[in-house]
């Protein structure tokens, strides 16, 4: 669980900047959403195997530039 405490002096703004910063490094969001709904197992399969085509691809592209 994210936390953040404003120091002496720090302004709402750079407060709430920290904590963004450690919600985003903490993958909070993305378990989230992750939990949000139910995928079937073979739903799962089918979009993990999609993002790493779409890796693979993005790789390729970098690599013949």
């Amino acid at each position: 669980m994210a936390e953040v405490h404003i120091q002496d002096g720090e302004t709402l703004e750079s407060a709430l900047r920290r904590f963004k910063r450690k919600v985003q490094q903490e993958d909070i969001i993305k378990e989230i959403k992750r939990h949000s709904f139910y995928l079937k197992p073979g739903e799962k399969k089918r979009t993990k195997e999609a993002l790493a085509r779409k890796r693979n691809r993005k790789k390729r592209t970098r690599d013949t530039e």
